[in-house]
């Protein structure tokens, strides 16, 4: 129940110089009650006294200052809940993520540990796994120093259109495609006699990676000192028809096999290989694509020495080899550990 009072600042202040007196007025719940009154000539006899409701505007105003911040909190709720609408139906409207492929710990150590075909970081412009091929600025690099030593001996790992263009740029050289996919050999055309292709097969695949870059340093039969023909490194090829093992390599182009996934065959031999026979000549441009991957990356510092890079473009390294057939080691002293 709400005691009504007469409160106010000007009746505090008479409350104060003044003795309290009883007050005329009461509650809105009280029933009227009817005092007989002197009759006053302005008023009718029946009219009953009429009672002062001392708060009755203070009440009301109380009540409305009390609803602003209910109305405000139903105003608050409503718009969290257009929101949630919005947010919900923007979601289900937008195509789905791609699912994500969990692999087994061995496979996850495998395809990323520091010799692995995935990339720890990815460049300024990522290029999606199925873009295969030369970009214009890596195509611009590599035949521009195929004009400068046209003709020359250009033996290429892997085919690509593009790379079919370049032998003809090296019009009257001998130009050597290595490839293991069978249907690429099969739809090539070329229309000189100097342009030969074979089809090599490789036995290991890029899971492999590691391993086997631990075996070449632990292993004096990998030094750049032995026969490629002879060698027992597991990372020679000794397969290769007998005219690659003999011509004297100007440039030589590692891009294949494709090496894309853990299970597919590696670039590992053949960056190795290609490192032997660039010992084995007087002066050899070595050109590895992909590098953006660990494999070609972590291989290429290792048999062809970052000192040795002389130009890049994007994915493109080109490495100048000069002759070393009697040194036991492919890079000065300083080499990247392995743990």
């Amino acid at each position: 129940m709400i005691v009504a009072g007469c409160g106010g600042p000007e009746s505090k202040e008479k409350h104060q110089k003044m003795p309290p007196e009883v007050p005329h007025c009461r509650s809105p719940v009280t029933p009227q009650v009817r005092f007989s009154s002197p009759v006053s000539p302005k008023a009718p006899l029946d009219q009953p006294y009429q009672h002062k409701h001392c708060r009755g505007s203070k009440n009301m105003n109380f009540s409305r200052k009390k609803l602003i911040p209910f109305l405000v909190l139903i105003l608050s709720i409503i718009s969290v809940l257009r929101l949630l609408r919005i947010a919900v139906t923007t979601s289900s409207s937008s195509p789905p993520f791609p699912a994500l492929t969990a692999l087994p710990p061995t496979a996850l150590r495998d395809a990323c540990s520091p010799l692995s075909t995935c990339s720890k970081f990815p460049s300024e412009k990522k290029v999606p796994a199925n873009v295969t091929g030369l970009r214009e600025k890596e195509y611009r690099l590599l035949s521009n120093l195929i004009s400068q030593k046209t003709p020359c001996n250009l033996l290429i790992f892997g085919i690509d259109p593009q790379y079919v263009s370049l032998s003809s740029i090296n019009a009257g050289g001998t130009t050597i495609f290595l490839e293991d996919d069978h249907n690429k050999i099969s739809t090539l055309k070329t229309n000189s006699n100097t342009t030969r292709v074979y089809q090599v097969d490789y036995q290991i695949p890029a899971k492999e990676a590691y391993k086997l870059l631990k075996h070449a340093r632990e292993n004096p039969d990998c030094a750049p000192s032995s026969k490629l023909q002879l060698s027992k490194c597991q990372l020679a090829l000794k397969n290769l028809p007998q005219e690659v093992y003999e011509l004297k390599w100007d440039v030589v182009v590692v891009d294949g096999p494709s090496g894309s996934t853990p299970d597919e065959p590696g670039r590992m031999a053949a960056i190795y290989t290609a490192s032997m026979m660039a010992r084995n000549g007087k002066i050899t441009d070595v050109v590895v694509h992909d590098v953006d991957r660990t494999i070609e990356k972590w291989f290429s510092w290792e048999f062809l020495c970052d000192e040795n890079l002389i130009s890049s473009k994007g994915r493109l390294w080109n490495f100048r080899i000069t002759g070393q057939s009697n040194s036991t080691n492919f890079c000065p002293a300083k080499t990247i550990t392995i743990e």
